[in-house]
């Protein structure tokens, strides 16, 4: 009888990330606990620290932990967990704007804030996590949580599958490919060798041990490769489609290698919402753009008067896009371009340095100040506070023809962020933009009150981190 696999150890991305936001949250608690023993030391003596606790503790100090683990929630992608550099600069990033929003709040403040208890919470939080986060690289970088994978299929949906091995650190090592083309018998496809025929699969598992089996074959499988893949599973071998691994690894859907009726067969069934999700999220709405005008009343003043001290008028931008279903509304924006082209041609579409756009524009895209106005959009329900980036109607059409399941991110309600903004900004050119069109039917497909509130946190870091186009 041949052996089992054992895979109790191979976790998976999204298992990995879940792992890392318990250990920053058990960390979290950890400095809660020296943030308040230094600052109750400081004040009374030590039979008297619990007296202290219960007298001089308000609710809001509990919730720091809370907001700790929250704060780099940029740093949870597979590329920063596996990396020691981008895990260091997430963090410190964090710290840096942990640091100012209490700023902003103890000068705004009337009351006392206790300055020693948040400056040790916060220096403890900084220290504690990046041992924990450099302890995880150390640990589970390692041979023993590493999936050893065959990659079953050498066309383009194989190749493109090891690519983004390639580029996400995730747990795999990639033995080789299979395939059952004679062609491609030895051939070697991003750096790594075709094998053998599916036939081979098991031998090939075997003597390599291979815990995994990503499927990247597009056309129609044989029976008796399908037999195959049903006895591999049967001796522990985890069986996972290339569109499913990819979208663990990139968190977006790769449009290229998706079949014709795959939009029929999962993506309608599998997005729909429920009526509580819809109640909820038009409340969040509500809730987020009446705030949100509120809290930007002040600046309004402000950023009209800038654009009419350099370029005039018009002061506010107003442009028709394209709603849910294809619906039309007009968008609302303060003006930071020298030309408004309402009509022009597909070459107008954003791009790196653009040249149309004002000094004074530049820092409120970066900012995203440009948007706020949008607030309004959101309370009259033209768009959501999170959603698919709202496009011109003639983009839409143009690029319906180009990109396959263009038309399915209508299926949204457009947003002031999203998932797809969050991971790229503005698209300039058809590669860019199937990429965003990748995130957001992967946000269409999985989208959640909690995933919205992840990508609003997302954004204030995005905001206050300037990194805006």
């Amino acid at each position: 009888m041949r052996k089992r696999i054992q895979s109790n150890w191979k976790l998976r991305p999204g298992e990995r990330r879940f792992l890392i936001i318990l250990g920053d949250l058990v960390v979290a608690w950890v400095a809660f606990a020296i943030a308040v023993y230094v600052w109750a030391n400081a004040q009374v003596q030590p039979q008297m620290i619990m007296d202290f606790i219960q007298s001089r503790l308000q609710a809001w100090f509990y919730w720091l932990p809370v907001f700790w683990v929250i704060l780099p929630i940029d740093s949870y992608d597979s590329r920063t967990t596996s990396d020691s550099r981008r895990t260091i600069r997430s963090i410190s990033t964090a710290a840096l704007i942990g640091a100012v929003i209490y700023l902003v709040v103890y000068f705004a403040s009337d009351q006392s804030l206790p300055r020693r208890g948040v400056a040790a919470f916060l220096a403890s939080a900084v220290v504690l996590t990046l041992l924990w986060r450099l302890l995880y690289i150390w640990v589970f970088t390692g041979t023993r949580f590493i999936h050893n994978v065959l990659v079953v299929g050498a066309g383009e949906s194989g190749k493109a599958i090891i690519q983004v091995i390639k580029s996400t650190n995730p747990p795999y090592r990639v033995i080789g490919l299979v395939d059952d083309d004679p062609e491609k018998q030895d051939l070697v496809i991003e750096g790594q060798r075709v094998l053998g025929s599916c036939s081979q699969l098991l031998v090939l598992a075997e003597s390599n041990d291979v815990t995994e089996f990503i499927v990247a074959i597009t056309g129609r499988m044989l029976p008796a490769t399908f037999q195959i893949l049903l006895e591999a599973q049967e001796r522990g071998i985890e069986i996972t489609r290339m569109p499913v691994a990819y979208e663990e690894m990139l968190e977006r859907v790769p449009i290229d290698f998706l079949e014709a009726d795959w939009i029929l067969r999962s993506f309608v069934d599998e997005s729909r919402i429920s009526a509580f999700y819809a109640l909820t999220s038009r409340l969040l709405d509500l809730i987020g753009g009446a705030v949100g005008i509120v809290m930007m009343a002040l600046l309004y003043p402000l950023i009209a008067v800038g654009i009419l001290l350099e370029t005039g008028r018009p002061i506010v931008f107003t442009q028709v896009r394209a709603g849910k279903g294809g619906v039309p509304f007009t968008i609302l924006k303060f003006r930071s371009m020298y030309v408004i082209d309402e009509g022009g041609s597909i070459s107008s579409m954003t791009q790196e340095s653009d040249q149309r756009v004002t000094p004074f524009g530049r820092l409120l895209r970066k900012s995203h100040l440009d948007e706020t106005l949008q607030f309004l959009n959101v309370l009259r329900g033209e768009m959501s506070l999170v959603g698919p980036r709202p496009e011109l109607p003639r983009l839409v059409d143009h690029f319906q023809q180009h990109i396959p399941f263009y038309r399915a991110r209508l299926l949204a309600k457009p947003g002031i962020t999203g998932w797809a903004q969050n991971h790229l900004s503005y698209a300039s050119n058809i590669e860019e933009t199937k990429i965003k069109l990748e995130y957001d039917l992967y946000y269409i497909k999985h989208r959640s009150l909690l995933m919205d509130i992840g990508i609003l946190l997302r954004t204030v870091a995005s905001v206050l981190g300037f990194r805006g186009r």
